[in-house]
């Protein structure tokens, strides 16, 4: 059989390299233009522990890091997002009742300039000087050429894909961590959160909305194979946001879920089998094997959805996380004079300075 033109194996390249570059450009672009106008933020006062927090050796950054005693919490940083993390980390501090107890590691691109990240760790470190934390560099390479377009261009920069690897980037002694998205603000105590149960096999817990359509997360490609439609058989799988997790690490690593998640990233990449960004990955790995938590501790949906941002409501019930997931956020509708009403409810955490305040 004669061999193929070079051009013909050339083309599908070509073609990754292109997307790549509309995909990273549509990231720096937003990236650039959040970080044209310096956004300065005031302190955040200091919180202690109450009498009855357990004590954490302070005399190494490690024991501190290591300690079984400590909350463990871990975001993404990044300029666009950055007035949305700071007031995510204001919320979590000021609920808790042992906020020196609470450990933070922040996941930041490789990609950005030293500068850009040395800016963020600093801005961090100004408005909360006690602030125990840790930052890790994420190489963008290691997802960027898994990356499929999805409905809304913010949802396919690579940093979104950073969950996957955390189990990765952040040390092994650390056991259990919660994951935090930037858009979010807690109203109750994340210890509470962090201690959620997972039973003897879960890898990790969040909670599970099963009204939601779980079919429409995925193509008709999908759902017409007959190999993969059998994908979620013997599950009772059913719809989570993981803005908000709570992930066992050790489990994670023995089951290799990160390369789980990646050859599903890979299949896409062959036949499109979802449009949704990061999250139909974690659907078809976990879906259905997910521990249970109270969806008071996840309110999301509040940035309406992800065409229009239009303004919700609180799903009924007890409230402990307010979610701005979706396209509309909080901080951006309160400076364009166009909140919604539950935008109210984050302002008070937002630690921007104003103009005003910067001219006193």
């Amino acid at each position: 059989m004669p061999n193929s033109p070079p051009q013909q194996h050339l083309l599908p390249s070509l073609l990754s390299l292109i997307l790549l570059f509309l995909l990273q450009g549509q990231c720096l672009f937003t990236k650039t233009n959040a970080t044209t106008t310096a956004q300065k933020f005031r302190e955040a006062p200091k919180f202690y522990n109450s009498p009855s927090c357990p004590s954490i050796p302070i005399s190494s950054s490690t024991m501190d890091l290591c300690s079984d005693q400590a909350v463990h919490v871990a975001m993404t940083l990044d300029a666009i997002y950055i007035r949305g993390s700071m007031a995510a980390i204001l919320s979590v501090l000021q609920h808790s009742s042992c906020p020196e107890n609470v450990f933070f590691h922040f996941v930041t691109s490789s990609s950005n300039s030293i500068s850009n990240s040395n800016n963020l760790t600093h801005i961090i470190s100004n408005s909360f000087p006690y602030l125990k934390f840790r930052v890790y560099p994420f190489d963008d390479s290691a997802v960027l050429g898994l990356i499929s377009t999805s409905i809304r261009a913010a949802l396919d920069c690579a940093l979104n894909y950073a969950r996957n690897y955390l189990a990765d980037l952040i040390p092994p002694c650390v056991s259990r961590i919660v994951y935090l998205d930037s858009d979010l603000v807690l109203v109750d105590d994340i210890a509470k959160l962090a201690a959620t149960p997972l039973g003897n096999q879960a890898v990790l817990a969040a909670p599970e909305y099963c009204n939601a359509n779980f079919t429409s997360y995925f193509t008709p490609t999908f759902w017409s194979n007959p190999t993969l439609s059998l994908t979620f058989a013997g599950r009772s799988a059913c719809y989570f946001n993981t803005g908000v997790m709570v992930i066992d690490l050790e489990r994670w690593r023995s089951g290799d879920y990160t390369t789980k998640i990646v050859e599903w990233m890979e299949l896409q990449k062959r036949m499109r089998i979802y449009e949704l960004g990061s999250l139909p990955p974690f659907l078809l790995v976990f879906a259905g094997n997910i521990a249970p938590v109270d969806h008071r501790w996840n309110q999301h949906g509040l940035g309406g959805d992800n065409f229009r941002g239009l303004c919700r409501d609180l799903h009924p019930g007890p409230v402990s996380l307010l979610h701005w997931s979706g396209k509309g956020k909080p901080w951006a509708r309160l400076d364009g004079n166009r909140p919604c009403p539950l935008d109210a409810l984050w302002a008070p955490y937002d630690l921007l300075q104003t103009q005003f305040a910067l001219e006193s």
